[in-house]
């Protein structure tokens, strides 16, 4: 079973969707404070993990980038900037998140998990896309006809956001903020027995106090927010490990699933 962990790098512009504003070099705090707790807890913990980043955090904040690498964790992309994306964004970030982190760049996360023509991220030279939360949520994804676990159009690998196996709820960073953690961690770890895997996300800005009332966030948001958010993922990392599960960058479980097809389609000798 394997436990592909994931980090949306970003600046921290979840205000203005509930009408404050931050000045970028004010986003940058939580979310490089917050990038810092996660990287401590990965390696303490010594799991690795998929960061995606924009390339204006990247730009900000080299040091962490390069500490991820070192690492061993993966660096991928979140677009140019979080507020904003145009098509060119696709080939210009993976450019530029390669000259950065020296090293190649093969998947790609659309911020707050729109669409993009898969097309168009494969002509950017992407190997996979994990860009899909399918499930419904109302006013943010209405996906719930689309395939749930790993898939590929053309030669573009598809890796959505886990949800449940059965009604497809979604195993995302608020239901981590919100459930009990028995609950989360029944439905995960039921889902990865299902499905072999799981993919969860999360934000950096997650794991510092929100309840600022500068954010103007909502309960369901800030709620477990900070050092609790951070004990909160420290226990479902424990019992993750307790079960067996091995933690996977997401470009690993696809060399995985390439060797595992290879296998299936070999003559046997």
């Amino acid at each position: 079973m394997h436990f592909l962990l994931s980090f949306d790098i970003e600046e921290f512009d979840t205000p203005n969707e509930y009408g404050k504003s931050l000045s970028l070099e004010e986003q940058f705090i939580p979310s490089v404070e917050g990038t810092k707790r996660i990287l401590a807890l990965l390696k303490e913990k010594q799991v690795k993990a998929t960061f995606f980043c924009t390339v204006t955090f990247a730009k900000h904040a080299p040091d962490l980038i390069k500490q991820m690498v070192n690492d061993g964790h993966e660096v991928a992309s979140h677009g140019m900037a979080h507020s904003s994306f145009e098509i060119a964004d696709l080939a210009a970030s993976k450019a530029a998140l390669e000259t950065i982190t020296q090293q190649p760049v093969y998947g790609f996360r659309m911020a707050r998990m729109m669409k993009v023509d898969p097309q168009e991220i494969i002509n950017a030279g992407y190997r996979y896309d994990s860009s899909l939360n399918p499930t419904f949520l109302p006013g943010r994804y209405n996906n719930y006809h689309e395939p749930r676990t790993i898939f590929r159009i053309g030669d573009l690998w598809q890796i959505p956001a886990s949800v449940t196996p059965r009604w497809r709820f979604p195993l995302f960073w608020l239901a981590l903020h919100n459930l009990p953690i028995p609950l989360y961690m029944y439905l995960l770890m039921k889902t990865i027995r299902h499905d072999k895997y799981a993919v969860i996300y999360f934000h950096p800005w997650e794991f510092v106090d929100l309840h600022n009332k500068q954010f103007g966030l909502p309960f369901y948001i800030r709620h477990h927010s900070g050092e609790s958010f951070v004990a909160r993922l420290t226990a479902v990392i424990d019992k993750a490990k307790k079960q067996e599960c091995t933690f996977s960058t997401l470009s690993e479980y696809i060399d995985l699933k390439l060797s595992q097809e290879l296998e299936r389609i070999s003559p046997k000798i």
